[in-house]
């Protein structure tokens, strides 16, 4: 009788590559180990990289289809490492900022230009108008000549200035007296006075030595000074006492005419000095 019982056989399993390990025991009958899970132990055995990645995660990741690779991912990543995707509402506004900014800058600076040019501007300088009462009184108490001022100048005159100069001068100066009015045709007249010498005083206040006339005042006769460079007038006299009386300015003979016959002398005269913002009206 045949023995049907044969060894195992230690021939390789078909389909096997030849120098591979051979076959193992059979399982027992008890293993739970399905042939797929062979395959899969099979497939870690020789070091996948899919199979080594998922046994590292604890579970399987799938993979899309049509999915780059890592080392692709990574190589593309490093190439467009420098570039930055922006949407196409940035990207305009990043490019046309600078055109933008200008055209407002280049609008502003129209319209400063139109305001500057519709806004009304005077080129005449505003004087203030000033009260010479004080010097007046200063000059009526301490000068060493009578004093002369105007009174009733007709409306229009405005004092401008005033300077007195050497009226506390213990050394003997000459002291001296400046006046200065605006006139009613915008013009400048000015009465200065001094007890210096009148070869020296007169053409210093005149701008000019050589006379071109004289002209009545009042009864008196004024030397009449035209200096024309400086559009410069002047009316000039020396009285008794020594005092020299000069009415200059840009104004017209006329005017200083009207200037000259409103001076009147001021007799010496203490207190409280009086307030002369504006000529008294000509009675």
């Amino acid at each position: 009788m045949t023995d049907k019982t044969s060894s195992p056989s230690t021939e390789p399993a078909p389909g096997a590559e030849s120098g591979t390990a051979p076959a193992s025991a059979p399982a027992p009958a008890g293993d739970a180990t399905t042939g797929a899970d062979a395959a899969t132990g099979a497939d870690t055995a020789s070091g996948a990289p899919e199979a080594a990645g998922a046994a590292a995660g604890g579970t399987d990741t799938p993979v899309p289809a049509g999915a780059p690779a890592a080392g692709e991912a990574g190589a593309q990543a490093a190439g467009s490492r420098g570039t930055v995707q922006v949407s196409p509402g940035v990207y305009k506004r990043l490019t046309t900022g600078l055109g933008g900014f200008t055209l407002a800058m280049a609008a502003c600076l129209l319209l400063v230009g139109a305001i500057f040019l519709v806004t009304p501007r005077g080129e005449k300088e505003v004087l203030p108008t000033i009260d010479y009462g004080g010097h007046l009184w200063a000059m009526r108490s301490g000068a060493p000549y009578t004093v002369h001022a105007p009174e009733g100048l007709p409306a229009g005159w405005r004092p401008t200035s005033s300077r007195v100069h050497g009226l506390n001068d213990k050394d003997g100066e000459p002291v001296a007296w400046h006046l200065g009015f605006l006139t009613p045709s915008d013009q400048y007249a000015a009465l200065e006075q001094s007890n210096e010498k009148p070869s020296a005083y007169i053409p210093r206040m005149t701008n000019i030595k050589k006379t071109v006339g004289t002209r009545q005042v009042g009864g008196a006769t004024w030397n009449q000074y035209h200096r024309k460079d400086k559009n410069a007038y002047s009316l000039a006299r020396t009285l008794p006492g020594g005092v020299t009386l000069v009415v200059t300015g840009t104004a017209s003979f006329d005017e200083l005419a009207v200037l000259a016959g409103a001076l009147k002398a001021q007799p010496r005269q203490g207190g409280v000095p009086p307030a002369t913002t504006s000529p008294a009206p000509r009675s």
